[in-house]
């Protein structure tokens, strides 16, 4: 039985910037090894198992699950005196690295500290203003020549952050985004193990999309869905976000509505929550998502998509939190979402035009 917790700490407590995915990539594959058919790895690094339909039809119907691996990260950009400079991948927030933990992945892991400048010997400029990355510098605790024996310019920094239970079913840590997506699809890989579905199910943990949504546009290219449904994060309810802006956490996945989602798709997977009476929220977002949906809705000749989103607190930063009820009720609706799907889903969903055309 998926231990749905034990999973999600698992996959936050691993270490796996864009561009370096297979520390995750090797705990899904035993993970997801009982629910799945086969697996494939696209020519990017995409993770991607095949759960095939129990009633299959011919042609066979696919649907893509997208759900990025990679986390932000660093890496080693010099070394002075035995500090370590600090070069940011992606999505790195300056302002929280002051005396934050965190691994440097160099000839053996070296727990280190991001320096902090006492407050003491700042200046009034300097207590104005976060020291940006050309300032940071990591202490490693070790002398300057074991430093430069065992540092090289381009070894990975990541956050050293544990999983925190909070109160309630509160979980905070780093790589929420997105690995608690990444465990919805496990959580509805687990619920279809025991459903009946006539479309084959392709789950994919999507490689470097905090750089670019490089994985999910190589990996939709690769298996060709008729439908995807990209799976991230959004931002949930806390002090300094705008609440035009803002998703309540425990209230349910966020349903994208706008130019980069397919309306009627949305509204199929809407009918669905209210049909088994799964809280959802609808989240307006006009034009570019951001996402995996992204880069889906536009691959091959186009591809209907829609994307769910997790409510989280404190994106990018170390203590990036979410309620473990959303992850449940959210992997709950993929389940049953795709366990409905008819055979002729797609006539229901095309474009009012095309079927005037085809009169």
């Amino acid at each position: 039985m998926l231990n749905i917790k034990e999973h999600l700490k698992t996959l936050t407590e691993a270490h796996a910037p864009s561009g370096h995915e297979a520390p995750i990539r090797a705990i899904l594959r035993e993970a997801w090894q009982d629910y799945v058919d086969e697996f494939a790895t696209d020519k990017l690094g995409s993770l991607i198992g095949v759960k095939y339909a129990t009633n299959p039809q011919n042609p066979p119907r696919k649907i893509m699950l997208a759900a990025h691996m990679d986390e932000i990260g660093m890496m080693v950009g010099g070394i002075v005196d035995g500090f370590i400079r600090v070069h940011r991948i992606s999505g790195v927030d300056n302002r929280v690295l002051p005396a934050q933990s965190v691994i440097v992945h160099s000839k053996q892991p070296l727990r280190g500290l991001v320096a902090s400048k006492p407050p003491h010997l700042l200046t009034e400029a300097d207590k104005k203003n976060y020291p940006n990355f050309e300032e940071l510098l990591i202490d490693v605790g070790l002398p300057a020549e074991t430093v430069n024996e065992l540092v090289q310019i381009g070894d990975l920094i990541t956050m050293d952050a544990p999983l925190y239970e909070l109160n309630g079913k509160r979980l905070a840590g780093k790589a929420m985004d997105d690995r608690a997506c990444v465990a919805i699809v496990t959580y509805a890989l687990d619920m279809l193990a025991g459903m009946a579905h006539t479309w084959d199910v392709y789950a994919v943990a999507t490689v470097q999309e905090e750089t670019g949504l490089h994985g999910a546009r190589t990996a939709a290219q690769m298996i060709r869905p008729d439908v995807a449904i990209a799976l991230d994060v959004c931002f949930a309810e806390q002090p300094g976000v705008d609440a035009d802006d803002a998703t309540e956490m425990g209230g349910g996945p966020a349903i994208g509505m706008g130019a980069n989602f397919h309306d009627k798709l949305r509204l199929s997977i809407r009918d669905v929550a209210k049909q088994y009476e799964i809280k959802y929220q609808d989240e307006a977002i006009p034009a570019a998502s951001g996402t995996d949906a992204w880069a889906t809705q536009v691959a091959n000749e186009g591809i209907p998509s829609a994307l769910l989103s997790l409510p989280l607190r404190n994106m990018h930063s170390p203590i990036e939190t979410i309620d473990l009820t959303d992850i449940e009720r959210t992997g709950r609706l993929l389940a049953l979402f795709i366990a409905g799907l008819p055979a002729d889903f797609l006539a229901t969903i095309e474009w009012d035009e095309l079927k005037e055309d085809a009169k």
